[in-house]
C-alpha cells in the first residue's frame, strides 16, 4: 500500500523501516528533515499535507498532544490533503486530540483509526507490536494489511478507548519498573546476589527483563523508553484516572519518583529510575 508516516524518530524510523522491508511504498515527513532522509526508505515530503496527499495510509507517530495538533491541524497540516485515506494515530498523546482533529477528518471523507502500540523498537523490527486499535470496523479494516505488518491488532471499542488503555498499560510498565528498582537496592541492602534478585522478580514480571542492564548494571543505554516519556504518560494517566474519578495512589506516588529521577536522567532510559538508589540504601524502617 502507499503509505505516509509522519513522525520519523526513533519509533516512527523503525515503522518506516519495517513497512519498506514488508513491501509498502513510503512517504516520510519529519520535523527535522534530515532524520527523515536519514532512513533512505521512501520520498520526504516538505509538509504533513504534502507527505499524506497520494497515501492511502497515513501514520503519525509524534511526540506528544501538541506535535499531534501541529501536524495534522497546523498551516499545512495532514487534514489538508484529507480525502478517501485513513488516518492512524500511534502516538502516545491521550484520549482528548483525537476528538478535535476526528470532525475536520470526516468532514472531508477520510476516517481515523486511533492505534497506539505495546512494544518499543525491537518490537517494531520483529513485527511483534501490539496495536490497540479504537474506531470503526471499516477503518481498522482498510489500515490492517499496514497494521499487520508491524504486529497483533486488537480492536478495543470507540475512539478514545485505545488511547486511554495505551496510557493504563504504560502506568503498568512505569510501575513495575519502579518496584523492581526498589526492591534491587533493598535486595542488595539484605545481601542477597543482585542477579538472584533480578531473576526472582523477572520471573514474576517478565517485561522487566529487557531492562536488566539499567536495574543491575545501572547502564541506561540505549535508550528504549526515555524516562521523561514514562513523566509525560504517567501526566496523562493520572489526568484521565482524575476525570473518572478513579483512586490511583500508586500510579501518583510513580510518577512523583519518575519526576524526582527525571531532574537529572530524563533523557536517559527509564530504567534510570534506579538512580534514586544508587548512593543510598534502601529504607528498612
Amino acid at each position: 500500500m502507499r503509505v505516509a508516516i509522519i513522525g520519523t524518530g526513533k519509533m516512527g524510523g523503525a515503522m518506516a523501516r519495517r513497512l519498506k522491508s514488508q513491501g509498502h511504498e513510503l512517504t516520510l515527513w519529519n520535523r527535522t528533515r534530515e532524520r527523515a532522509e536519514a532512513l533512505g526508505v521512501g520520498r520526504v515530503a516538505e509538509t504533513p499535507a504534502e507527505a499524506a496527499r497520494d497515501a492511502e495510509v497515513v501514520i503519525s507517530m509524534l511526540t506528544d498532544a501538541d506535535a499531534v495538533r501541529t501536524a495534522y491541524l497546523g498551516g499545512e497540516g495532514a487534514v489538508k490533503a484529507a480525502k478517501g485515506q485513513v488516518f492512524v494515530e500511534m502516538s502516545t498523546a491521550g484520549p482528548d486530540v483525537s476528538a478535535e482533529i476526528v470532525p475536520k477528518l470526516n468532514k472531508a471523507g477520510a476516517q481515523f483509526v486511533e492505534a497506539p502500540v505495546i512494544g518499543s523498537v525491537p518490537a517494531v523490527e520483529a513485527g511483534s507490536l501490539i496495536v490497540l486499535a479504537a474506531g470503526s470496523e471499516a477503518a481498522i479494516e482498510q489500515a490492517r494489511p499496514v497494521l499487520q505488518a508491524l504486529g497483533e491488532v486488537r480492536h478495543v471499542g470507540e475512539l478514545g478507548s485505545a488511547a486511554a488503555l495505551k496510557l493504563v498499560a504504560n502506568s503498568m510498565l512505569a510501575g513495575v519498573t519502579a518496584l523492581a528498582a526498589e526492591l534491587q537496592s533493598a535486595g542488595k541492602g539484605a545481601g542477597l546476589d543482585a542477579d538472584d534478585v533480578f531473576w526472582a522478580i523477572s520471573r514474576i514480571a517478565p517485561v522487566l527483563s529487557m531492562r536488566k542492564a539499567g536495574l543491575v548494571e545501572h547502564r541506561y543505554e540505549p535508550v528504549l523508553f526515555a524516562l521523561r516519556d514514562a513523566v509525560k504518560d504517567l501526566g496523562l494517566a493520572l489526568e484521565v484516572y482524575r476525570r473518572n474519578a478513579s483512586t490511583t495512589p500508586l500510579t501518583q506516588k510513580t510518577k512523583e519518583l519518575y519526576e524526582r529521577a527525571a531532574k537529572s536522567v530524563g533523557d536517559l532510559d527509564m530504567s534510570a529510575i534506579a538512580s534514586l538508589y544508587e548512593r543510598q540504601p534502601a529504607d528498612r524502617s
